[in-house]
């Protein structure tokens, strides 16, 4: 089987790669923007190729290229200010490029897995099932569910939707950081730092995620499933725990409301989901917040 892999680069892209290398004898093309920033070496199994999803006529030439029987579709704009900021470019890379991705699928008759959001929707009864009602609060989210869409109404034989939450780890290669690392960094260096407390999320371990994602492929699984981890826990909930598993020191952390901070996006307040599904049917366990703690310090 060959899979190729969008945003490769990425914190989930990596993961992705280095499970399937370590626990498959799947070929691997991973492709993202620029240069390789991947911590493995070409084989037989494991290509990188530079690919801008924007570009319909790359897209179309990568995959009639490879011709990978699972396309994972990772790549996105993540970050709500900046997508808030320039609707354009998220608007081109979120959707049109996804766009462009379906139709190339098509073509070969891959199997198309979308990486998608907890932000699709409002954050005001959550956590949500894959049934729920989407409603997003900010263009990000805006931008996410309608790349839903556009996999739903596709002419694709076989897709799936995985959404996740508020995504943790340590980056194999290069410095993105996330709100675990954003603490400890801060923590260590005594500086002291505002925490959000008055929203809530499922936070998930990219590993989880990534073991989630191959269950998807293995089981082809199709529709949409909910990937996150089980508990409801707060940006500063997450601080805590990670300054006692650390001990560092705590009384660094302040906890405030959303409100003390001028953002361009709104945050849904309360998202989080419940993996019900996913535990059934793919059989999806994911560690505690605590255990993916442990995993990664």
């Amino acid at each position: 089987m060959k899979i190729l892999i969008t945003g490769s680069n990425g914190l989930l892209g990596q993961y992705l790669v280095k499970t399937l290398i370590e626990t498959t004898t799947y070929e691997i093309v991973a492709t993202g923007k620029g240069d390789c920033r991947l911590p493995f070496t070409a084989t037989a199994l494991f290509n990188y190729y530079s690919l801008d999803i924007t570009d319909g006529v790359a897209v179309q030439t990568c995959i009639k290229l490879h011709k990978p029987d699972v396309v994972i579709h990772a790549a996105a704009m993540t970050q709500p200010d900046p997508c808030e900021l320039d609707p354009i470019e998220c608007w081109e890379v979120n959707v049109t490029a996804t766009r462009f991705l379906i139709d190339a699928a098509e073509e070969v008759k891959a199997f198309f897995i979308f990486i998608s959001t907890d932000f699709v929707f409002e954050g005001l009864n959550g956590p949500y099932v894959e049934t729920d009602i989407p409603g997003p609060v900010n263009y990000y989210g805006s931008s996410k569910l309608a790349a839903e869409k556009s996999v739903m109404e596709s002419s694709l034989q076989q897709w799936a939707i995985v959404r996740t939450v508020l995504v943790y780890g340590n980056i194999l290669v290069g410095n993105r950081s996330n709100v675990i690392s954003w603490v400890k960094e801060n923590l260590t260096e005594e500086k002291p730092i505002k925490v959000v407390g008055d929203q809530w999320r499922t936070p998930t371990y990219v590993e989880d995620l990534a073991k989630g994602i191959l269950l998807v492929i293995q089981k082809k699984a199709t529709g949409i499933y909910h990937l996150s981890g089980e508990e409801v826990l707060s940006p500063y909930d997450m601080a805590v725990a990670t300054a006692d598993y650390l001990h560092l020191d705590k009384t660094l952390l302040t906890k405030v409301d959303a409100s003390i901070f001028t953002q361009p996006a709104r945050r849904p307040l309360r998202t989080g989901f419940i993996i019900d599904k996913a535990k059934k049917t793919l059989g999806y366990q994911p560690l505690s917040f605590k255990e993916a703690l442990q995993k990664m310090y």
